[in-house]
């Protein structure tokens, strides 16, 4: 008789930038709702939003989200869903923190300011595809990963200021900024959280082009266009250490010659 298989593991992760002035309570209820479904995973919550990566099986991390949902303020929030055999995370941990992603400047609040204008993963293939967007405007992509991340893969001839950690970014932006000018800039990262931020700093520079956030940021690329103009794979923050163009643990990771590379 053949031995029975593991039903699969979903993980997710997604994150909003919304306006929260009740964290420590959110945080007791989402706390108490992912234990109750013996799920695993990291949940950020500050005045600016939610960030989240949660893996269990489907029905149960479904279930989580469901609940979250019932909170009309996360309405607009939409996981980006992957696969595994086993749950890439030790244990749980909900946690409040001043920032979900630490930038270190204050004056950047997406939650209460316009979002910056996001490009889908299809447009980028294609302005990539033809050499320019559609005003025929060169196009470079910005990595506004840590320098570790990026060792892992990227858009080919994407820039890297080689930052050791996002709060570096806005003094890397002051030093590089002509580099930048007379293009069109599309800021990308892992899920879209950190290039969300980046795109509303980029925009208060002065650049003479347009700039673009990649809507949902690697992983959401990978799902609609697969690994077009990009080399490697995509470090994620859990046991499977890096997913491929197919959102599947990667089999040929190239792993950076530091072994600082976990420090967030």
């Amino acid at each position: 008789m053949q031995a029975s298989v593991p039903a699969p593991v979903l993980n997710i992760s997604a994150y909003l930038f919304v306006g929260l002035d009740d964290a420590p309570a959110l945080r007791e209820r989402l706390h108490e709702r992912a234990l109750a479904l013996q799920l695993k995973g990291t949940v950020l919550i500050a005045e600016e939003g939610i960030n989240l990566f949660l893996a269990g099986p489907p029905d149960d991390v479904r279930a989580w989200v469901a609940t979250l949902r019932e909170d009309a303020r996360f309405a607009a929030l939409e996981p980006k869903e992957s696969w595994s055999a086993a749950v890439p995370f030790k244990k749980l941990l909900v946690k409040v923190k001043p920032e979900i992603i630490r930038m270190n400047f204050p004056a950047i609040r997406p939650d209460q300011a316009e979002r910056a204008p996001a490009v889908l993963p299809s447009t980028l293939a294609r302005w990539l595809d033809q050499g320019h967007d559609d005003d025929g405007r060169p196009v470079v992509t910005l990595d506004t990963r840590n320098a570790f991340e990026v060792d892992y893969g990227t858009f080919d001839g994407a820039i890297d200021w080689r930052i050791t950690k996002f709060s570096e970014f806005p003094d890397a932006v002051q030093q590089h900024l002509e580099d930048l000018k007379g293009k069109t800039v599309v800021s990308f990262c892992t899920g879209g959280i950190r290039c969300e931020k980046a795109a509303i700093y980029l925009q208060q520079q002065g650049l003479d082009g347009p700039v673009y956030q990649l809507e949902g940021g690697i992983l959401k690329y990978f799902e609609q266009a697969g690994g077009a103009h990009y080399h490697g794979s995509c470090f994620v923050f859990d046991q499977r250490e890096a997913l491929d163009a197919g959102l599947e643990p990667s089999s040929t990771i190239q792993r950076p010659a530091s072994e600082a590379h976990r420090a967030k």
